[in-house]
């Protein structure tokens, strides 16, 4: 069910009963993302999927930050009178996710990095997102996305599922020229949260592709340690995208995650 508040402002889709699962999208992304997740986890869970401000439902808020959409996560969960859950986000939606648990704690339950990280950009990371800014106002957001996205992909992803790239690259089409420049300057602006991994009291989720280009495996395998209770899954021939490129398995560890945390 799509649900909104705010004058429509703020939307997001409510699915199944029971403890709490929030799953939040990342940059060129919407709720969509996570349809086979929610499927399965619907029948034993609640399941929460905000449509993020600039995707194809929910306009596009000024100023758009990392720290401004966790607030737009909270106010769903305050809407929902939801005081805690467990709170998985992809990519961008990590970032969103950390930033939530940092301020608010007592609302996360446990905390999924789905191909993410707790550091902020290197410099030669924000210089990427700059050139790519770039690259989108000169050449337009088509150009930009078909270029970029197929390479969220293995390799063998890629050759096996050429039809998840095409859908992928189709749902990023849904997001318009200035929510991603918004996302990107929100994503290189965003400070470095290991420490958030330090003091979280929750079991933290690591989902980690060996050909995830956009999170390397070297990037977040220091990270691995810094929280009190860690679950980490690296698999071989993945890329940024799990929870379609090996979606059974990526079911598999959503529901035996959310399970634990409810312990």
């Amino acid at each position: 069910m799509r649900k909104s508040i705010n004058n429509g402002n703020i939307t997001w889709l409510d699915e199944g009963q029971g403890a709490t699962v929030v799953l939040i999208h990342g940059f060129a992304e919407n709720s969509g993302l996570w349809n086979i997740q929610t499927t399965q986890l619907k029948t034993q869970y609640r399941v929460i999927i905000p449509d993020l401000p600039g995707t194809a439902v929910s306009p596009l808020s000024s100023p758009l930050t990392i720290e401004s959409m966790a607030e737009y996560v909270y106010a769903i969960l305050l809407a929902e009178d939801i005081s805690d859950a467990v709170i998985i986000g992809h990519s961008m939606g990590g970032y969103i996710a950390l930033a939530l648990a940092e301020k608010y704690p007592s609302v996360v339950k446990g905390l999924g990095l789905f191909h993410s990280t707790a550091k902020a950009d290197s410099e030669e990371k924000k210089e990427g997102r700059r050139k790519s800014v770039k690259l989108m106002e000169q050449y337009g957001a088509e150009t930009f996305l078909r270029q970029t996205l197929p390479n969220m992909f293995s390799p063998a992803t890629k050759s096996t599922l050429p039809s998840e790239v095409d859908a992928y690259v189709k749902m990023g089409m849904e997001c318009q020229l200035p929510a991603l420049i918004a996302y990107y300057e929100a994503m290189a602006a965003r400070p470095d949260r290991t420490g958030v991994l330090k003091g979280l009291r929750v079991p933290v989720l690591f989902m980690i592709g060996k050909d995830d280009n956009a999170v390397p495996l070297d990037n977040v395998l220091p990270q691995i340690t810094l929280p009190r209770i860690s679950s980490i899954h690296i698999f071989e021939n993945v890329g940024h995208m799990g929870m379609w490129e090996i979606a059974t398995e990526s079911n598999v560890i959503l529901e035996q995650f959310t399970a634990f945390c409810q312990l």
